[in-house]
């Protein structure tokens, strides 16, 4: 499942923002983009169909009420899907040995990755 420009810049403002949002909400906070009402209702709709958010509930708005949404992934969950939905899958260890070559990548970044290394062995040891 890959998204577009326009539905990432949604998600960005909902993996940012941490809690549910209505659109009015997604109005309010998308300084980047002067949404139009109508389309961030078909990207909400859109990105329910693909299964990347949900409805969590409703807000009152004015004199109606609005539906909020949540993320079903996150940010990190989303691209490690999106490598593995393509037809042409990188192997696991030589995407991890890319990835570690990173510049960003931080004694403290390999210490985290050792302890999700050792908490997986456990979990297969199991």
């Amino acid at each position: 499942m890959e998204l577009t420009k326009s539905e990432m810049q949604i998600m960005d403002v909902l993996w940012q923002d941490g809690g549910a949002l209505s659109r009015s909400d997604f109005l309010e906070r998308s300084d980047e983009k002067s949404w139009k009402d109508s389309s961030v209702h078909i990207l909400l709709n859109g990105l329910l169909r693909k299964g990347i958010i949900r409805e969590a509930g409703f807000v009152k708005c004015s004199k109606t009420y609005g539906r909020t949404f949540l993320p079903t992934m996150t940010r990190e969950e989303y691209f490690a899907a999106t490598i593995y939905s393509h037809r042409y899958k990188p192997e696991m260890t030589g995407l991890i040995e890319a990835l570690l070559k990173r510049p960003e990548v931080t004694e403290q970044t390999l210490e985290q990755i050792e302890k999700l290394v050792q908490a997986k062995k456990e979990t297969l040891g199991k």
